[in-house]
């Protein structure tokens, strides 16, 4: 008996969550005779909480938060089954996807709505929070949520989705939150003020650039300890057992590029399984990695899909005999 095939894909931002795409590519294996197990995963950014929430447990409690232009905006944030540990995203209240793109301003964007979602995971009884920080519209390096938490005693792990140090947050993703060449600047100079002040020097270290500074800020003022979001969550949701009983496995995101290989899913879920001596493909929504860095992930195959049909035809294929590795 041939063993399953494990799908393992984070969502593709911005078109479909990695339930749909594990659920999408799935079909297809299925339709082509294989056995197939969902386990959509997260690197720490958008969606990261619904992932956990579906492996670990818990629910979900809507509070009222600021967007990252300070209008009211209903979000969510998770309570575990333990009662003691919540989870809080981000984008629920500074997200990119809050702010229309003709209104976005990454000098005036603000975590303070971050900031209130943790205070308010506090109050329903948390004593520590898991913060995904990643696809936010600030660039404030968490001076907002730091104003909502003055006097709130937490303990805070912040999972973040890219590895970049905090003096390059906004040359790297300011431009995408609505930033000129003018504004990057500004951004710059007032990062470094806020690094200057703090009571730990946030610049230099690793993932202290995650969601605009905001994973750095949390760091620098609230002693929070940081984690790489990949691989946080494929522990979490036990990818390694998985994996280890599967014939190959499947995983994607929206785009592969240089930050695959920085700590994003397709780059951890391939180093896993080639330590584990198991076939990786991947499928996702484009693709602009050279050959040579595909290569180094050591994929089987890589596919571009972009709609839910074509994610079921990726799966079909890979289902097919003499398509993918044998188990």
């Amino acid at each position: 008996m041939r063993l399953p095939v494990l799908v393992a894909p984070d969502s593709f931002k911005g078109s479909f969550g990695a339930a749909e795409v594990a659920a999408a590519i799935a079909d297809g294996l299925r339709d082509a005779g294989r056995h197939a197990n969902e386990l959509p995963v997260a690197d720490g950014g958008e969606g990261t909480m619904d992932v956990l929430l579906s492996a670990l447990g818990g629910e979900l409690h809507a509070a009222q938060a600021s967007d990252p232009l300070g209008r009211a905006v209903e979000a969510s944030f998770a309570l575990l089954p333990d009662g003691r540990t919540a989870i809080v995203e981000a984008a629920q209240a500074s997200g990119l996807g809050l702010v229309a793109e003709e209104e976005r301003d990454a000098f005036a964007a603000s975590t303070f709505g971050t900031g209130e979602l943790i205070a308010a995971a506090v109050e329903a009884g948390a004593e520590g929070v898991i913060v995904t920080v990643g696809g936010s519209a600030t660039t404030d390096g968490g001076a907002g949520a730091l104003r909502a938490l003055e006097g709130v005693e937490v303990k805070l792990e912040v999972l973040c989705d890219v590895l970049t140090p905090w003096e390059q947050a906004a040359r790297v993703f300011g431009p995408q939150k609505g930033a000129d060449a003018v504004t990057v600047e500004r951004l710059e100079h007032r990062l470094d003020d806020l690094a200057q002040r703090a009571p730990r020097d946030p610049r230099g270290r690793p993932m202290t650039g995650a969601a605009g500074g905001l994973s750095g800020g949390l760091w620098a003022y609230g002693e929070a300890r940081l984690f790489p979001g990949a691989p946080y969550v494929l522990d979490a949701v036990g990818f390694d057992a998985a994996m280890r009983e599967s014939g190959f496995v499947v995983t994607g995101e929206g785009r592969l590029d240089d930050q695959t290989l920085q700590g994003k899913i397709v780059g951890e879920v391939a180093t896993r399984c080639r330590q584990g001596g198991v076939a990786c493909h991947a499928v996702v929504g484009s693709n602009a990695l050279e050959p040579f860095k595909v290569r180094i992930l050591d994929l089987a195959s890589v596919t571009e899909a972009g709609t839910p049909e074509a994610l079921r035809s990726a799966g079909r294929d890979l289902g097919r005999p003499g398509e993918a590795s044998p188990p």
